[in-house]
């Protein structure tokens, strides 16, 4: 039901029932918060957010406060604006002063909070955090020092992550956020999926850069220093560089990446392209022996340490395939020195990824062949716009390149892979191709991309039906695998993404994550499909070729040696 509301002198309408907050925003009227974030549920423990209204004796927190009835209401009148300063300056006050070094140094909420409202000085003298920095995870670096306390690293582990490895600890003027009996990040359930360092406003948590090191291989002699990079890293990276958002930057990354220092630049879709042929040999060998189905996905390093910790009983049903990007990096250690003649040269892999997942999952112990591991080091994709940074190019004068042959993908199938829905989308286009002998028409199916966390469909390949489903967003994903657990829902593969939308919407992607951007990575992913003429992984020739001159099959002894890996029921502390 409608109601009106008079805002700042100008009649609005909103719904009865809905917050304050959520009817300006829809109406274009800015208000600042920093507790605050779409799809978690509202807390107004910051007090940023305060609005005067007309006949409350208090400011309101409009992130928490209902609307009943006709308001009057004042966003930026002399007492709220003093109010705000005040809540920063408290903020600031036991702050550290090492801007110049903060990680967030030009994207910190308080730092722009601070400029907005014109603080130029420390007015309010505090106390000093004398907590420790963590960096025992080898991929998020928790500062306690510089957390504010706003609470949504908290909401988006516990609401849409659903582990709860942070919580508010202690009372009062002791209150912190810790993790589980306050141990290390890296002993906890933390499955590094780096939502909450994306979503805090400050420098409380970061990743745990690894450019640095980068630095040494590069100018080392004797390596020879090879890059793969997702289609994710491709569409977002443009938004911290000043590019339209949406813009596939592929071209100008590989020209970028060569003239840095790295001898070859691969694409990580070429490794979903393997992981998707393997994928439907495996699906078809399980369909045959009627067993161990759905198919669950493997690819999302995030939602393999979720299931080890809360699903061991479902490991079964996991591929047992590695990710795309570790598929890639055993490739090019296999195959890539002998065929280059390069066999005396110390390999450094260097992953460039969304997913600060990758970080950790470059540690396991599964992910070594010979002692030796697969990835060495593993960069966001806000680590390589500040690679591009320093690089020093004009990227307006660089020529688009083509990435080194032969690990690049000439299709779309496995750049589909980062968005969620898409590894199920292109691993049934290839699964109805060997059922049928014909490519399943496009249009059949676009309607699995809409938008939503869960989707399912059912596609007819001949006489056989093939039930995909896809979910994203660890709290969306436990739903359905309780509802796969009772027999609720029959399915016979299933994808999952750790984070919601997939890949495009990783840990290690710009902040902030504004839907708006997200939808338009997404439609860029989408775009390079529907501009592609090959959009499948077998009609690839490169991805034939690999077969045919190594590989030998799908399923093969060599593949199994490469790109299968285990899982393990790991312990969790709660």
């Amino acid at each position: 039901m409608g109601v009106r509301l008079e805002v700042n002198g100008r009649s609005i309408e909103a719904e009865k029932g809905e917050t304050i907050l959520s009817a300006l925003n829809r109406h274009g009227m800015h208000v600042p918060t920093i507790c605050s974030m779409k799809d978690l549920s509202p807390s107004g423990a910051c007090r940023m957010c305060v609005v005067e209204v007309e006949g409350s004796e208090n400011l309101v927190p409009s992130c928490s406060f209902p609307i009943e009835g006709p308001m009057k209401i004042m966003t930026h009148s002399p007492r709220v604006l003093r109010a705000r300063k005040t809540n920063v300056e408290l903020l600031l006050s036991n702050h550290p002063d090492d801007c110049l070094y903060c990680e967030r140094n030009g994207s910190c909420e308080l730092q722009s909070l601070s400029e907005d409202l014109n603080i130029r000085e420390r007015r309010i003298p505090g106390k000093r955090s004398p907590h420790k920095i963590d960096k025992s995870s080898p991929a998020i670096i928790r500062d306690p020092s510089k957390c504010i306390l706003c609470g949504r690293c908290v909401r988006i582990c516990e609401e849409i992550m659903a582990t709860s490895s942070l919580d508010f600890a202690h009372r009062g003027n002791e209150l912190k956020i810790s993790t589980t009996l306050a141990l290390p990040l890296n002993d906890s359930n933390c499955t590094s999926c780096g939502q909450c360092l994306v979503a805090c406003p400050t420098g409380a948590l970061i990743e745990h850069v690894q450019f640095p090191e980068l630095e040494e291989h590069i100018h080392a002699p004797g390596k020879l220093v090879v890059a793969q990079y997702s289609p994710a890293v491709a569409v977002s990276v443009a938004e911290l560089l000043g590019y339209k958002p949406g813009t596939d930057l592929s071209g100008i990354i590989n020209a970028v990446l060569r003239r840095y220092g790295f001898d070859k630049v691969f694409e990580t879709s070429f490794g979903a392209d393997l992981m998707i042929m393997e994928q439907a040999r495996i699906y078809q060998d399980r369909k045959r022996d009627g067993q161990d189905l759905p198919l669950i996905t493997s690819s999302c390093p995030a939602w393999i340490h979720y299931a080890e910790q809360y699903y061991p009983e479902l490991l079964y049903l996991l591929s047992p395939l590695k990710s795309p990007q570790q598929i890639a990096g055993a490739l090019i250690r296999e195959w890539f020195p002998k065929a280059e003649k390069e066999e005396g040269k110390e390999i450094v892999s260097v992953v460039i990824s969304s997913c600060t997942a990758a970080k950790t999952e470059a540690r396991r112990v599964e992910m070594t062949r010979t002692g030796i591991p697969t990835i060495d080091l593993v960069l966001t994709t806000r680590e390589l716009a500040r690679m591009i940074k320093l690089s020093g190019l004009d990227l307006e004068l660089l020529e688009p390149e083509l990435p080194d042959a032969p690990f690049y993908s000439t299709g779309s199938a496995g750049k589909l892979c980062s968005v969620a829905g898409g590894e199920a989308e292109a691993t049934v286009r290839t699964i109805y191709a060997q059922i049928t002998g014909t490519e399943i028409p496009a249009s059949k199916l676009h309607r699995f991309r809409i938008n939503k966390s869960y989707r399912e469909m059912v596609v007819k390949a001949g006489k056989t039906e093939i039930r995909m489903g896809t979910v994203s967003g660890l709290a969306n994903v436990v739903a359905v695998i309780e509802e796969l657990l009772s027999g609720k829902r029959k399915l016979d593969i299933l994808e999952v993404m750790a984070c919601p939308d997939g890949c495009i919407n990783g840990g290690g992607q710009p902040i902030p994550a504004e839907e708006k951007l997200i939808r338009s990575r997404s439609k860029a992913v989408y775009d390079m499909d529907n501009g592609s003429k090959n959009h499948t992984a077998h009609g690839d020739p490169l991805v034939q070729e690999i077969y045919r001159d190594l590989l030998k099959e799908a399923g093969g002894k060599l593949s199994q040696d490469l790109f299968y890996t285990t899982y393990l029921k790991r312990e969790v502390l709660l």
